[in-house]
C-alpha cells in the first residue's frame, strides 16, 4: 500500500521535531523504504499500521527508532582523502606546536555514524603521533542514534565496508579477520570514546574542541538549524582551533565569524582573525 499524504505529514513533522531533519515533498519513497522494515520488527504489515502505532502511544523507544531509521548513516574510511591529508600533515602538526604546555589534543566527530570517521583519525594518531608517547589524543565521537553508536564501539566492519577508503597496509596493519568480517584492534578502539548526542539537543555532552568534524550532516538540516549548530560549535571550538565539514558544505551565508583554511578540497574553516582577537 502506498504511503499515503497524511502518513507522510505525521513522519515528517516527527523527524523534524526530533532531528532537525527536513524531509521533501518528494522523498515519500525514502520514507517506505526505511520504514517497512522497521514496521515489519514490530509485527505491523504496513507503514500506516507503524503511524497509527505512533499516534496512540506516548514518545518513546518505537518514535526515536522511527527516527534514527529516517536519519543517514553513509559513511566510509577517509571518506575525502585530502580532509585527512591535511588533518595528517598540517593542522595536528601545528596544533602540537602550540600545545607544548597541556599536550592535550581534543577532537570531537559530530556525527560518526558506525565509526569509520573517528577510526580514521584514530589509525592517523597511531601510525603517525605515537613518538608523543606522554601527549592525551582525546577523540570523543557522537551520534544520535544508539544503533549505531553500537555498531561502532564494537568496531565490526564487513569486507565491502573496508574495502571502501581503507588503504590496504592500514587494514593489515589494525585490523584482523575474525569469520567473514574484520575487527579493528583494541588500541584503535581505546582511543574513541562514543556517545550519544542529538546535535539539536539544548545541552551538548561536549564542552571543548581543538578540532570538530562537523562533515556531511548540515545539509539535511533548514538554514536556521545550521546557523544555530555553528554558533555552538564556535562556542566550544578553542580559538586556534579548526572546523572541517562536508565537501557540499560551507559556513557560507549561515556564520561569517569562519572563513575557509587551506586548499577547498580539504574542508577546512576556522575562526577569522579579528574574532580570535576578540576572544
Amino acid at each position: 500500500m502506498a504511503l499515503s499524504s497524511t502518513d507522510f505529514e505525521f513522519i515528517r513533522r516527527l523527524v523534524l521535531q526530533r532531528a532537525a531533519i527536513v524531509l521533501e515533498d518528494n522523498k515519500s519513497y525514502l520514507v517506505e523504504a526505511r520504514l517497512l522494515p522497521v514496521a515489519r520488527q514490530e509485527g505491523l504489515s504496513s507503514i500506516s499500521d507503524l503511524v497509527t502505532r505512533l499516534r496512540s502511544s506516548e514518545r518513546g523507544h518505537l518514535h526515536e527508532k522511527v527516527v534514527e531509521a529516517m536519519t543517514t548513516n553513509e559513511t566510509s574510511f577517509f571518506r575525502d582523502f585530502q580532509c585527512f591529508e591535511s588533518l595528517r600533515m598540517e593542522i595536528l602538526p601545528q596544533l602540537v606546536k602550540r600545545r607544548t604546555d597541556t599536550r592535550l589534543i581534543e577532537i570531537w566527530c559530530a556525527a560518526s555514524s558506525t565509526g569509520q570517521e573517528p577510526y580514521s583519525i584514530a589509525m592517523i594518531v597511531k601510525e603517525y603521533f605515537s613518538h608523543l608517547k606522554d601527549w592525551t589524543f582525546r577523540l570523543i565521537a557522537t551520534d544520535l542514534s544508539r544503533d549505531v553508536l553500537e555498531r561502532a564501539r564494537q568496531g565490526r566492519y564487513s569486507q565491502i565496508e573496508v574495502n571502501r577508503g581503507l588503504p590496504a597496509p592500514l587494514l593489515v596493519k589494525y585490523f584482523q579477520k575474525v569469520g567473514q568480517n574484520w575487527q579493528i584492534r583494541d588500541d584503535i578502539r581505546a582511543i574513541v570514546e562514543f556517545r550519544e548526542l542529538n546535535l539539536i539537543d539544548k545541552r551538548w555532552n561536549v564542552t571543548s574542541a581543538d578540532i570538530v568534524f562537523l562533515r556531511n550532516v548540515l545539509i539535511y538540516f533548514d538554514v536556521a538549524t545550521k546557523k544555530s549548530i555553528l554558533t555552538r560549535v564556535r562556542e566550544i571550538l578553542r580559538p586556534d582551533g579548526y572546523l572541517f565539514l562536508g565537501g557540499s558544505e560551507t559556513t557560507m551565508n549561515l556564520d561569517d565569524t569562519f572563513e575557509r583554511h587551506g586548499p577547498e578540497r580539504s574542508c577546512c574553516y576556522r575562526l577569522r582573525e579579528s574574532i580570535i582577537r576578540g576572544k
